[in-house]
């Protein structure tokens, strides 16, 4: 992919901060600069306070507010406030250009994409992307600023949309890009996923972006965006329809008779299900978006919610700061 010199259009570039506006303005002050490094080491943020062990922990770092609660000398560690990176792996794959509700699914991945940079970048932080397009992986390198974020919007708005020129056997899958991503990228961050999942089965059989997603989530904190359509979960009640693969192009007509409605409907649950259980053996963070409903307004119930979580869990765990 070549970045367009988005300052030479004005309407792209109006475009782009107009997204950018109506995002930050919704949304700031949710996520925006609360993540803390992720090792221990000199810095100023308390971590959680521990036993005193003589000779081998500095006085300097005694906890006296602990201590004198317990009348045992504690001392709290600190965690190095150190720059964050994040990666975002964006599905551009053909099927991502449908859409039947208010925007199509690339409009709404876009934006959630644009939502993860935004509100948790620090002046330092830095965030790249991974992009899987017409069966290539392609990378976009980590940079820090506003004007990154435009150049790397610019460079999606430029990648061509539609069906795939030559598919083959060999094409990657987002399994490869999820192993690609977890291959390249070793330093420890935050890892967004953007997808439809449509290439989960739906009767069954082994996922392949499973276990190369379980190996990211080891090492990253890990959100995972998945994008749907209204019409890829139930059809309307139309007759005779012209159905076309978005991927290989191929064009079938088809009767929408009231089983075969209700036997795809199943399907779309059942594959629903499955990306669903998936996810959550991997443990990772999911939000759902939908093209025929708000995704900044999902986005920030999303947060929310999560924030209200972290804080629950605090709040009980043993050794945490009251």
């Amino acid at each position: 992919m070549t970045t367009p010199a988005i300052g030479t259009d004005p309407r792209l570039r109006a475009a782009l901060r107009r997204l950018d506006l109506n995002i930050v303005h919704r949304l700031e002050g949710l996520l925006h600069g609360e993540h803390l490094g992720l090792r221990l080491g000199p810095g100023s943020e308390a971590a959680e306070a521990r036993l005193y062990q003589p000779g081998e922990d500095d006085v300097r770092r005694m906890d006296w507010a602990v201590t004198a609660r317990t009348d045992t000398p504690h001392v709290r560690d600190l965690v190095a406030d150190r720059e964050l990176e994040s990666w975002t792996l964006l599905d551009l794959s053909p099927s991502m250009d449908f859409g039947t509700g208010l925007r199509s699914k690339r409009d709404v991945a876009v934006g959630a994409m644009v939502a993860a940079n935004l509100l948790t970048q620090k002046v330092g932080d830095r965030f790249g992307a991974h992009f899987l397009h017409h069966g290539r992986i392609r990378r976009w390198p980590a940079r820090s600023g506003k004007e990154a974020l435009l150049a790397l919007l610019a460079t999606v708005a430029a990648a061509p949309t539609g069906d795939e020129r030559a598919p083959s056997a060999d094409r990657a899958t987002l399994a490869d890009a999820l192993t690609d991503l977890v291959r390249t990228r070793r330093r420890r961050g935050l890892r967004v996923v953007v997808s439809d999942f449509l290439d989960t089965p739906a009767f069954g059989g082994e996922i392949g972006w499973e276990r190369p997603l379980r190996q990211l989530a080891s090492r990253h904190q890990v959100l995972v965006v998945e994008v749907v359509d209204p019409r890829e979960l139930d059809l309307p009640e139309v007759g005779d329809v012209t159905m076309r693969d978005p991927r290989s192009g191929r064009v079938r007509d088809v009767r929408l008779t009231k089983a075969v409605r209700e036997r795809y409907r199943r399907a779309a649950a059942d594959q629903r299900t499955a990306v669903r259980d998936a996810l959550r053996r991997c443990g990772v963070h999911h939000l759902l978006l939908r093209t025929d409903r708000d995704w900044v307004l999902d986005t920030a119930r999303f947060v929310i919610h999560q924030r209200r979580t972290a804080h629950h869990l605090a709040r009980h765990t043993p050794g945490s700061p009251r």
